[in-house]
């Protein structure tokens, strides 16, 4: 696993053993960067199921303001706190440890940051994490989400999302090999509120 453009741009990264983490495969990480290219710089990117940092990492390599890493598990931690002492980065990221559903219902109840991108890409086997943290985020946790925020699901070709979870509506569907990105952006209920 490489870094594909910016600052970082191809510098290798480690990732944990095993199959509980699946990384982003390059080709895939370049089509979603391609599509992200006008809204990357200066942004607020919250990695969720960050595992070894792959996603976010490319964020800050390509000019992302801060990255939020979210992960829970302590193997994909290690890996992920290695990537970025590898690469000397020691600022411009936080890393979360723990549930992302606990982060977004703490973060959420805090009010203090505001995301412009959101990626989240579950472990393929736990698929109830789509419509779990894709309903948070259309609903209780929507104010996390910066104004025109897009938040991306990464999934299973196979496996439909749901194009519409509370305010987030799916505005674009990339299909690559096996996988897939799912795009969503809040959407106004149309009552003037």
């Amino acid at each position: 696993m490489r870094i594909i453009a910016g600052s970082f741009r191809s510098r290798v990264l480690q990732a944990p053993a095993g199959l509980t983490t699946r990384p982003t495969s390059d080709r895939l990480r370049e089509t979603l960067f391609n599509v992200l290219a006008p809204r990357i710089e200066g942004a607020h990117f919250l990695d969720l199921y960050a595992g070894s940092g792959g996603v976010g990492i490319e964020a800050l390599s390509r000019g992302a303001r801060a990255v939020t890493f979210v992960e829970r598990d302590p193997a994909a931690l290690k890996i992920l706190h290695g990537n970025l002492e590898k690469l000397g980065v020691r600022e411009g990221f936080s890393i979360q440890a723990g549930s992302v559903g606990d982060f977004l219902r703490r973060a959420s109840a805090k009010e203090e940051q505001q995301f412009d991108l959101v990626f989240l890409d579950p472990p393929y086997d736990a698929a109830d994490e789509y419509s779990t943290v894709l309903g948070l985020l259309g609903a209780s946790a929507a104010r996390l989400l910066a104004e025109s925020a897009r938040i991306i699901a990464e999934h299973r070709r196979k496996e439909k999302l749901d194009t519409r979870y509370s305010s987030l509506e799916r505005i674009r569907l990339l299909e690559q090999g096996d996988a897939a990105l799912s795009f969503y952006e809040v959407v106004s209920d149309g009552s003037g509120a």
